[in-house]
Parts: structure tokens; C-alpha cells; sequence
């Protein structure tokens, strides 16, 4: 029997019955470990070798369920997203529409989601196949841009306009961080620079310590928030003008 391609373990029952005494391992507990590793040692360091060790069984165990670390990694980036927040949860404000109410917290909920998995942001690029979780994201919020009067192509654009600002984001926070004493040692080194060069690139330095700074976390939420709020203006205005 052919090894199962990697829509088929996406959208198909990997877990079929057999016969016999019940199996050691399970789809769920072989993708909970995979991740586990995946966040706390990064991508390069997931491996089936790796994975087997871990789960305590033989390599060629876990070929029972998954053909390779391609079809891996897809279950895994779709497991790590889960399902979208429900359109019910979000309750428009006195001012906001529905579609407003709805596309912040789904674009900050998805953002939390890849700042938590930072290797999903690796495995969300190029032409791959899609699971049931993501298309659910995806699906979820062009059922509130439905009636707005914006084409579908125009509301299929808002949500990977919206995408792209919380990935580009997410990635920009996963490589600031101050555990890493390399890190730490550049940003004191880059910093001492800016500050020699205030005068030559005012604007830009304080940006930069802005930042580097003790708040640069917050500061890199606020712009998450500012690029969510002006793009979902930006749609509002072309809305207004369909009407």
C-alpha cells in the first residue's frame, strides 16, 4: 500500500481501526512531542530520528502514521494554528461594523498563535498544501467581508494583507529577545553606534531605541495593533465608497 501523500493525512482519517491490541503511539501524541521539540530547539533540530527517541519507540514505528518530515511538519503547522476564534465571541462596538469586530482579534489571535509556534512562520510560505485548521482561519474571515460590497478577490486581499502584516511582525519579535547573551551583547554594541550617529540619522536612531529599548516589546505590540487598525481603516474607507 502506497505511503499516504500529505493532503491525504490533512484531510483524510489517519487513525483508521485495526485489528489487534490497541497501538503505543497516536497521530495527536506523535504531532504534540514533534512540536514540543520544534519550540523548544527550532525546526533544524526536529528530525524523525530525533522524534522516535523522544517518543521512546523504534523510527520506523512512526512511519506507520507520517511518510517523512515534509508531511510532518504540514500536520504540525496545522495543528500549532487550531481553529479560528468564533464570529459569535466578537460583538461589534457603537461605531464598529461586524467585519471590523471581528478581523482584530482574529488577526491578534493569529498572532499569538505563530509567536508561540515562531518555527509556523518557516513552514507558512510557498505553494503547499493546506489543512483544515488554516483554511478555517482563512475561511472564517472572508464569511464576515461576504457583504461589504469588496469583490472576492478584494476580500480574499484584505485577509492576506492582514496575514502578511501579523507574520512580518511575529517574525520581527521572535528575534528580539534577551536570553540570548550574543543578542544582548549586539544590541549594546548597535546601540552605542546609533547613539554616535544621532545627529546624522535623528529619526531613525530614535526608532531604533525605541525599539532596542526596555519597552521594545510593547513597542512592537503597538505596532501590531497600529498596522491591524490602519489596514482594516483602509478597508472601511473602500467599503464607504461602494456604497
Amino acid at each position: 500500500m502506497p505511503a499516504p501523500t500529505t493532503l491525504e493525512l490533512l484531510w483524510g482519517s489517519p487513525d483508521r481501526p485495526r485489528r489487534g491490541p490497541k497501538p503505543s503511539l497516536t497521530l495527536e501524541r506523535i504531532l504534540t512531542e514533534a512540536i514540543a521539540i520544534a519550540d523548544a530547539e527550532g525546526l533544524a533540530r526536529l528530525s524523525m530520528a530525533r522524534l522516535a527517541e523522544r517518543l521512546g519507540c523504534a523510527k520506523m514505528a512512526l512511519y506507520r502514521y507520517v511518510p517523512g518530515k515534509t508531511e510532518l511538519t504540514a500536520l504540525m503547522l496545522d495543528a500549532a494554528l487550531g481553529d479560528p476564534p468564533t464570529v459569535e465571541a466578537a460583538a461589534p462596538g457603537a461605531t464598529e461594523s461586524r467585519w471590523h469586530a471581528y478581523l482584530r482579534p482574529w488577526s491578534e489571535t493569529f498572532y499569538d498563535r505563530v509567536r508561540a509556534h515562531p518555527w509556523a512562520n518557516e513552514l507558512a510560505t510557498g505553494i503547499r498544501p493546506m489543512g483544515p485548521n488554516e483554511l478555517a482561519w482563512i475561511d472564517s474571515a472572508l464569511s464576515v467581508l461576504a457583504d461589504t460590497g469588496l469583490t472576492v478577490a478584494e476580500q480574499f486581499d484584505t485577509v492576506v494583507l492582514l496575514l502578511g502584516h501579523v507574520r512580518a511582525i511575529a517574525q520581527q519579535s521572535a528575534v528580539i529577545t534577551d536570553d540570548d547573551p550574543a543578542e544582548s551583547q549586539l544590541a549594546r554594541e548597535l546601540g552605542s553606534v546609533l547613539s554616535a550617529q544621532a545627529e546624522r540619522f535623528p529619526y531613525a536612531v530614535a526608532a531604533f531605541a525605541a525599539a532596542m529599548g526596555p519597552d521594545g516589546g510593547s513597542e512592537l505590540g503597538n505596532g501590531l495593533r497600529f498596522g491591524i487598525d490602519r489596514i482594516l481603516d483602509g478597508v472601511a474607507a473602500l467599503i464607504d465608497t461602494r456604497r
